[in-house]
């Protein structure tokens, strides 16, 4: 397929998926998510035994696209449930990918662009890269990223995290487990190619089961949790806090907060 929003290639046996707007700051849109939904397919068509994700240019992924951000207010509740349901496909589409995932993550990965790299399997990171579910600083809730980062770190350190909404560099992550490797940026690519490559030799049915029997133990709990976490990340569209929370984040001022 032709892509609008990301660049896919294959060498040999290691598929290679790059988010491709820099000019943007590689940030999630609706037609990125679409493109992710049907590249996460044809690689998992494919030959390849292994998938690499990064992004281009400076950012892995800065968070939603601001575009569709200010549509967000104008939202249906049917539309809203939609669209949680659509990033629950992609976040469980990228979890539950039959073949091993890695995550190059060349710079600042924010919100939904945390999401993505930290669901991969194997997360290497440059020094610079920049972490934060920070939904709450826009009064929107981290309901659906919540469900993964619970099994992740455990629930004192997601705590911090989501309550928070605070940015962490790479050696922190590193630190509680988020990530597997700080590489240089020059190194990056090329350690996630190598990690690929040793993948890649291994034997794909064996890979292929033995991360069926990893998330065949959290499916049912997820299922039950994420049912939670679509109606409450549709719900809090329609309070008033989540509308000034987009209005002041693009307006960039202080939010004034009523708790409705």
């Amino acid at each position: 397929m032709n892509y609008k929003t990301l660049q896919l290639g294959c060498d040999a046996a290691i598929a290679t998926l790059t988010l491709n707007r820099p000019d943007k700051r590689n940030a999630i849109s609706y037609e990125l998510i679409d493109d992710l939904l049907h590249a996460l397919e044809e690689v998992r068509s494919s030959f390849a035994r292994v998938l690499v994700l990064t992004g281009a240019g400076k950012a892995f992924s800065s968070g939603m696209d601001l575009d569709n951000l200010k549509a967000l207010i104008g939202r249906t509740p049917e539309q809203n449930l939609e669209d949680s349901r659509t990033m629950v496909r992609l976040f469980r589409s990228l979890y539950e990918f039959p073949k091993p995932t890695i995550a190059a993550v060349n710079g600042a990965a924010i919100a939904g662009g945390t999401g993505l790299a930290l669901l991969c399997d194997f997360t290497l990171a440059v020094p610079e890269a920049k972490f934060g579910y920070t939904e709450v600083r826009i009064g929107f809730v981290p309901a659906i990223v919540s469900t993964f980062l619970l099994r992740q770190v455990g629930e004192k350190i997601a705590r911090d995290l989501l309550l928070t909404g605070r940015i962490f560099d790479a050696a922190e992550a590193l630190k509680m487990g988020l990530i597997n490797e700080i590489v240089s940026p020059e190194q990056l690519l090329d350690r996630a190619h190598e990690l690929a490559a040793q993948l890649a030799e291994l034997s794909p049915l064996s890979l292929l089961k033995t991360k069926r029997l990893l998330t065949g133990h959290a499916r049912a709990e997820l299922d039950s949790q994420i049912e939670a976490a679509i109606r409450e990340n549709a719900g809090i569209r329609e309070s008033a806090d989540f509308r000034e929370g987009i209005a002041s984040f693009l307006e960039k001022r202080k939010p004034n907060w009523t708790g409705r």
